[in-house]
């Protein structure tokens, strides 16, 4: 259940903290995502690897808008945040279109990729960690009423989804020598870059909206005015 304020300020900035905190980890992730999968992408010639590096690449500049969205004294900047959003979407954009490029140029030139037994073992650890983390967000953005935090644990269940197509294609290629679905599952990602793209331009993505910088306004104002009332 949503916080409503009053005598819950001790737990709006408890779960603030944790929200912080999430986005950190998946932050962390992210960055050693990125490095993986476009190292291995570029020496496997992997145009499905090195779409989902660059698609985490973008990931991480989206939780670092989000992460600034945190800061109180940043919060009312809003043609700050919309150049931010703009600037997020058209690197989505520009990741989809070069992915796209690849990808077709690829599968009709038959270009087939090496084996990538560390991009699949990345897309495997991508799918058991990712669900878990994207669940924690949701929990923390819901009991928030964030929509903000809401959109950046949608993005990290993305980034599970594309893990799942990942792997289609890697293991596809080095298992049954289906060497075409590397180029096919870059395809899906550069669909879902795309739509993440167009979401970010229109506001809707992740850092969207203003509720989550209220509540750490709140949380920061109320803790110095008031005291947590005593639970019952």
């Amino acid at each position: 259940m949503p916080l409503k304020g009053g005598g819950e300020v001790a737990d709006r900035a408890r779960l603030v903290d944790r929200a912080r905190a999430l986005v950190w980890i998946g932050l962390g992730w992210h960055c050693v995502e990125a490095a993986v999968a476009i190292g291995a992408g570029v020496a496997a010639s992997s145009i499905a690897l090195i779409g989902f590096g660059a698609d985490s690449l973008i990931e991480l500049l989206a939780g670092a808008v989000l992460l600034w969205r945190f800061a109180a004294v940043r919060s009312g900047s809003d043609s700050a945040e919309h150049a931010g959003h703009r600037m997020i979407a058209v690197s989505f954009y520009l990741v989809a279109a070069y992915v796209l490029a690849a990808s077709l140029n690829d599968l009709l030139g038959s270009h087939r990729p090496t084996t990538s037994w560390v991009g699949i073992a990345l897309a495997l650890v991508a799918l058991a960690t990712m669900p878990p983390l994207a669940i924690a967000k949701a929990r923390v953005a819901n009991r928030l009423d964030s929509a903000t935090a809401r959109g950046e644990s949608r993005q990290t269940m993305l980034c599970a989804y594309l893990s799942v197509a990942l792997l289609a294609g890697l293991a596809g290629n080095a298992l049954l020598g289906l060497w075409w679905l590397d180029p096919v599952a870059a395809i899906v990602i550069s669909g879902a870059a795309a739509r993440e793209g167009v979401l970010a331009w229109q506001g809707q993505g992740c850092c969207a909206d203003s509720s989550l910088a209220e509540h750490v306004h709140a949380a920061h104002a109320d803790g110095c005015t008031e005291q947590p009332a005593q639970r019952v």
